[in-house]
C-alpha cells in the first residue's frame, strides 16, 4: 500500500502527519552516523582489520574484530531505549511502541546472549555515548582488543 509516497508493509501504524511520516521513512538501519563516527575513530586510532554487519553472526553486529572475537553493537538512543537517556514514548500509538521497544530489547539481549555462549566478547555502545565521549568509547574497545 502506498500512502504520502511512502510504501506502507503493514507492520506500522499509520502516522497520523506527514512530517513524522518522512522522518521514519529516513531512519536506516546500518552505517547510520554513530557508527560511521565511531568507525572513523576506531581507523584513526590504528584500530583497523574489522569487519561491518556481519550477516553470519546473530544480530549482525555493527562492528566485528574475528581475530579478538570482539562484537560490537552500535545502539539508537531512541530504538534500542538507551537505559541513560530514558527517551519519552511518541504521543500516537503508544501501545504499538511499547511492544515494539520492548521486542527490541528482548532481540538484543537474546542477540548478545547467543554471541556469548559462542565464545564472543560483546560490546553495546549507545549514541548518546558516542555523542558525548567518543575517546573513552575507543578506549573501551582497546582494552579488549590489547589484551
Amino acid at each position: 500500500m502506498v500512502q504520502d509516497g511512502y510504501i506502507r508493509d503493514g507492520r506500522a501504524p499509520l502516522p497520523e502527519n506527514e512530517m513524522v511520516s518522512k522522518v521514519m521513512c529516513s531512519n536506516k538501519g546500518k552505517n547510520t552516523t554513530p557508527e560511521i563516527v565511531l568507525r572513523k575513530h576506531l581507523w584513526k586510532n590504528g584500530f583497523r582489520g574489522y569487519r561491518v554487519h556481519k550477516g553470519d553472526m546473530p544480530g549482525s553486529p555493527d562492528i566485528v574484530y574475528s581475530k579478538k572475537r570482539l562484537a560490537i553493537f552500535v545502539n539508537g538512543c531512541f530504538w534500542h531505549r538507551c537505559p541513560r537517556c530514558d527517551l519519552p514514548l511518541p504521543k500516537t500509538h503508544t501501545d504499538f511502541w511499547k511492544k515494539k521497544f520492548q521486542r527490541n530489547i528482548e532481540r538484543d539481549k537474546e542477540k548478545i546472549d547467543e554471541l556469548r555462549s559462542l565464545g564472543w566478547k560483546v560490546i553495546t555502545i549507545w549514541e548518546c555515548e558516542i555523542k558525548k565521549d567518543i575517546s573513552s568509547c575507543v578506549e573501551r574497545i582497546r582494552s579488549i582488543l590489547e589484551e
